[in-house]
């Protein structure tokens, strides 16, 4: 359902701090994963706050490699 709350995956080019997503982000994130070429980013929310991070981060200029979807149990 769109309000179920998930945790997902997102990574994202280049090295990024969670800092600076957190710093005015609608939703906090982590970091999970840095590597030369890409950051992957971890934060559980519903669908609607999944989309209005990806918003917010296209808004900053990141691009988006990938999003992952995993069931909270």
């Amino acid at each position: 359902m769109m309000r179920d709350v998930c945790t997902y995956y997102i990574e994202l080019r280049g090295q990024v701090s969670a800092g600076e997503i957190n710093a005015a982000g609608p939703l906090q994130v982590e970091v999970t994963q840095v590597k030369p070429s890409s950051t992957r980013l971890a934060l559980s929310t519903d669908q609607s706050g999944l989309v209005g991070l990806v918003s917010y981060l296209h808004g900053l200029g990141f691009v988006i490699l990938s999003l992952k979807r995993v069931e909270n149990s």
